[in-house]
């Protein structure tokens, strides 16, 4: 199979918070920023393998910023490896004060994805094929952390 470059996955996704995504201290509501980094993130796994896919995995997700009502939530994604019916997306995102355009990081966050086929199984996907030094960094960083994964799934089967 034919591997693909990261810049096929790149994706963007925004969003204006609003009132009914936060709570009572004005703050969009984590579980809501969490759905929104699951979006982000099959957009990227979606475009790169061209089929269905379904979130396996959630690495941690620490929030380092609040997001505020009326600020856009811009959320920055791309499939940093693909193994045999799996790939790791990351997601970078960040708040966007629409009045003065100050930015800040909010958070980051790695899934797991996995690819089905007609019958809902898992399938194969094509490799990716990192050009920049940002993305090769990215693509051994990922088979470090898959090796974690895997580790600790193992640890917790009955």
């Amino acid at each position: 199979m034919e591997g693909k470059p990261v810049r096929e996955s790149v994706s963007e996704y925004a969003e204006v918070a609003l009132p009914n995504d936060t709570n009572g201290l004005g703050n969009v509501l984590g579980g809501k920023v969490m759905h929104l980094v699951d979006l982000a993130a099959a957009l990227a796994a979606l475009r790169h393998a061209r089929k269905p896919v379904v979130t396996a995995s959630v690495d941690s997700l620490h929030f380092i910023h609040p997001v505020r009502i009326g600020q856009l939530i811009v959320l920055r994604s791309s499939v940093n490896r693909a193994f045999h019916t799996s790939m790791e997306v990351g997601v970078h995102v960040e708040t966007e004060n629409l009045l003065t355009g100050h930015k800040l990081h909010t958070c980051s966050a790695y899934l797991t994805f996995v690819a089905l086929d007609e019958n809902k199984r898992p399938t194969a996907i094509p490799p990716v094929i990192p050009e920049t030094e940002e993305e090769k960094r990215r693509y051994h960083e990922a088979g470090e952390r898959r090796e974690y994964r895997l580790a600790l799934r193992n640890r917790l089967k009955p």
